[in-house]
């Protein structure tokens, strides 16, 4: 059994071998991948990737950055095509084929039925004298030195230089298309990421009590409407409901501390005079980042100078925003 370090070396000699690869593949960009990103911004289609083997694994991964980032695409077994799914292609769509090789037999056989369709070719694959490249319309080099697998047979490297291949292709695809946050809610409208896109702070406000006082109220009304509402906090507002402060929980302790007397105190006693707030069309990520800036549970929500309510940092963790 390997020791410790030895774990550690293997691990680290894997990393390395695998960032040379993605580094080499970035040296041997060329005018080829303009042409791919071009051609596949041009099509009227969509993106069929295919690819056999852990080739296969990986195409489906690049698919599913395709499709999260504006670019339309399907995925396409390599062995499954020559039984029937080459029906999935229509005469506008772009076809990308991932190979190690590029000379494996599925490969040889599907080629030429994907070259008598007419659609455009692109070939990721790692040996440039391959069938695959030499019947390509354009070629995207992931060639490598050598697997990590001690072996040389276990596909690690090679899969690695395809995917960060299919990754600078979405990105510059996303680029050009200027593909934006407002664009990528669109697609992830599920889950913690596609709320951090979409879910704003007047949408969490609107899900609570919105507790507010005068400055002239006494401090028994301060504690029936904090205990009343459950937020460990009040507003503190002038006619025109524009606020003026906020009262916590952690101001009632202090003036209990500090008061013999609590009889004669009023909300504006003890009020804080500088509520930390957020307009209510903001993102409900942006009130996080307020909240954990200044170390507190409450947030105050504004419409233009108007209060509009209250979030609670728990609301975000209920919402998975945290």
């Amino acid at each position: 059994m390997k020791s410790k370090k030895s774990i550690i070396q293997s691990a680290i000699g894997t990393l390395e071998l695998e960032a040379a690869a993605i580094l080499n593949v970035a040296r041997n960009l060329n005018d080829d991948f303009e042409k791919a990103v071009h051609a596949i911004l041009s099509c009227d289609g969509r993106v069929i990737v295919t690819g056999i083997g852990k080739s296969a694994i990986i195409a489906q991964k690049i698919v599913a950055t395709f499709n999260s980032t504006g670019t339309p695409a399907i995925f396409m077994h390599a062995a499954d095509a020559i039984h029937g799914d080459l029906g999935m292609i229509q005469t506008k769509d772009v076809i990308i084929c991932l190979s190690k090789s590029g000379n494996t037999p599925e490969i040889k056989v599907l080629i030429p039925l994907l070259k008598g369709a007419e659609n455009k070719l692109i070939g990721m694959v790692g040996e440039a004298k391959s069938f695959l490249a030499e019947q390509s319309d354009i070629v995207l080099d992931t060639s490598f030195e050598k697997e990590a697998c001690p072996h040389n047979l276990a596909p690690t490297t090679s899969t690695t230089a395809q995917l960060a291949m299919g990754d600078a292709l979405a990105i510059c695809l996303l680029e050009c298309r200027e593909f934006n946050e407002a664009d990528f809610a669109k697609y992830h409208p599920g889950g913690s990421l596609g709320k951090k896109l979409y879910l704003r702070a007047k949408d969490l406000a609107a899900l609570n009590e919105k507790p507010s006082i005068y400055a002239s109220a006494p401090v028994k009304d301060v504690l029936i409407e904090i205990s009343k509402n459950r937020l460990g906090a009040v507003a503190v507002v002038d006619e025109k409901q524009q606020v003026i402060g906020v009262i916590t929980d952690g101001d009632i302790r202090r003036m209990l501390e500090n008061n013999g007397s609590i009889v004669n105190l009023i909300a504006g006693d003890i009020m804080g005079r500088s509520p930390k707030s957020v307009q209510y069309d903001a993102l409900a990520v942006d009130a996080l980042d307020i909240i954990k800036q200044n170390n507190i549970t409450q947030l105050l929500v504004l419409k233009q100078n108007t209060y509009f309510g209250i979030i609670h940092l728990h609301d975000l963790l209920n919402e998975g925003i945290v």
